[in-house]
């Protein structure tokens, strides 16, 4: 199977949510992917635990998951911290793949959402650093840094 290539930024959708045009950075660096979210509350149902949570900080949008599990990490600046993860899916170059993401406040980085090598290995993915947006081809020149 052809590896496809990556930009460093890539505009995803997330069909599950109803959310499109999201800008993501891919990040070699991060193991699992990210996705910026608020007010994450865990309840217990008759059915089972459930998690909601607001991605983008989007108040109308609350979405509640049933499969999820919570695991320790090490986020960019070192530390160690309990998420959740959610299993969801991501649409990237116009398919659709399948996702695992924590739940972070990203509120301030820069980037709402991380792909990590994890989500990159899995489905054959490349990097070429050289691009942003790889669908149309913008080239990231010195004079953009």
């Amino acid at each position: 199977m052809e590896a496809k290539i990556l930009g460093i930024f890539e505009k995803v959708d997330f069909p599950q949510f109803n959310i499109k045009n999201v800008k993501a950075k891919i990040d070699t660096g991060a193991f699992t992917g990210a996705l910026h979210c608020s007010k994450v509350t865990k309840e217990d149902t008759p059915d089972g635990p459930i998690i909601h949570f607001y991605p983008f900080d989007y108040p109308h949008l609350k979405i509640t998951a049933k499969d999820f599990y919570l695991s320790t990490v090490k986020s960019s600046n070192g530390k160690r911290e309990v998420r959740y993860f959610i299993k969801t899916t991501i649409t990237v170059q116009g398919e659709t793949y399948k996702i695992l993401l924590s739940l972070a406040d990203r509120s301030k980085m820069k980037w709402p959402v991380i792909i990590g090598r994890r989500f990159l290995s899995r489905h054959n993915f490349l990097l070429d650093v050289n691009k942003s947006y790889s669908k149309s081809l913008v080239k990231l020149g010195k004079d953009k840094i």
